[in-house]
């Protein structure tokens, strides 16, 4: 079984992801994994991909789409996979959709997890981590017991810039603008479950189960 897991950052992906792919027996492919482990071997993909990340340009497509294939022909992934994070343009979808044809496997489902900017922003602005051993906090629901300290090491605890509300609204700005042409692409192509992100972790974890068990 292969499928896909959408939805914008702060949506809750990597929480679900370990969910579905024990119920269905795949393994996780997440794009941004899979190109940390090319670029710290410094394989060739890894180099051709930080090539256009130092000059500021998009990895163009061709080469993410080879970047996550390597990690499909390895032996485990024979039986399927979560895509986590791909794909990301019309384009890469259709590169995943000729490589699975040629394998007889296609695209059985995709959960798009659904969740409105404000609580994505909300989540993820109020993000605080350990600068010493990386123990995170948020500042609403799970605060440091003294701000700025952390509880485990003493060290100081910070906002990460990724996590500043004005990055966190470019970053889900890209998201819609990119995203949009490739999720009407996929429900033209195989059954999208749109299942809401804002409700309690258990609660939606529930909901991508059932959306699994009806593919």
């Amino acid at each position: 079984m292969d499928l896909v897991l959408f939805g914008p950052p702060g949506a809750g992906k990597g929480t679900q992801a370990g969910r579905l792919c024990e119920a269905a027996s795949v393994v996780h492919v997440s794009t941004g994994d899979i190109f940390r482990r090319h670029l710290r071997s410094g394989t060739e993909l890894g180099l051709l991909a930080s090539s256009y990340m130092s000059a500021g340009k998009l990895v163009p497509d061709q080469v993410v789409f080879d970047i996550v294939a390597s990690r499909l022909g390895e032996p485990d992934a024979g039986a399927g996979a979560l895509f986590d994070g791909f794909p990301r343009t019309v384009a890469q979808a259709e590169l995943l959709e000729a490589w699975l044809c040629l394998r007889g496997r296609r695209l059985d489902l995709v959960v798009n997890l659904v969740v409105d900017d404000g609580v994505v922003v909300g989540r993820l602005s109020g993000r605080r981590a350990c600068v010493s051993c990386g123990a995170t906090y948020h500042v609403d629901f799970a605060p440091a017991g003294r701000p700025g300290v952390c509880d485990r090491c003493g060290a100081e605890v910070i906002q990460r810039p990724d996590d500043a509300e004005e990055t966190v609204r470019r970053r889900l700005a890209v998201y819609h603008a990119e995203t949009a042409p490739v999720l009407a692409w996929l429900r033209a192509r195989c059954a999208v479950v749109d299942v809401p992100a804002d409700l309690p972790v258990d609660a939606v974890g529930d909901a991508v189960l059932q959306a699994l068990r009806r593919a």
